[in-house]
């Protein structure tokens, strides 16, 4: 009777223990994904810190046409495409930074959506600014948000 209350104890111990470390797994592996998208938000957001101001905006084309319900309905556009600040021209060659939605493969060698946005913001003080935001989701279906990154960018400055 005894061997049998111990091993049920032991039983009990080491199904505790093995759920926490599925528990474990799966908190690493989310830390390492949103890991890996802060840091793919940076490098898109220095892209856009790497040029002068007129040339910050995103394809006029491929913004309108080919962005899907996803892109289109980020609260950044309050679901209306044509907020975002197109400027064909300052695009030429589709650089990455004119690229409003793209895959990319991270460190970890997964994929992930790199959704860029450029909208105008008008502070108080009343000068309008570009609000550059990145938006990092994962590549595949429902698009789950791992990552956003703002940064506005002044005319004065040309930063």
């Amino acid at each position: 009777m005894e061997l049998l209350l111990a091993m049920t104890i032991l039983n009990i111990g080491l199904l505790a223990l093995v759920a926490s470390l599925n528990s474990a797994v799966v908190a690493t592996k989310r830390a390492s994904q949103i890991s890996t998208a802060a840091t793919l938000a940076d490098r898109q957001m220095e892209l856009y810190r790497a040029i002068r101001y007129s040339a910050i905006a995103l394809d006029d084309n491929t913004t309108k046409n080919l962005t899907d319900a996803t892109y289109r309905a980020d609260a950044v556009l309050g679901g209306n495409v044509n907020n975002s600040v197109t400027t064909a021209t300052a695009c030429t060659g589709m650089p990455d930074y004119c690229n409003p939605s793209r895959s990319v493969t991270g460190a970890d060698r997964k994929l992930y959506r790199v959704d860029s946005y450029v909208t105008w913001l008008t502070p108080t003080s009343g000068r309008q600014l570009k609000l550059v935001t990145i938006v990092i989701r994962e590549a595949r279906s429902p698009y789950k948000l791992l990552s956003r990154q703002q940064s506005t960018f002044d005319e004065s400055t040309g930063l």
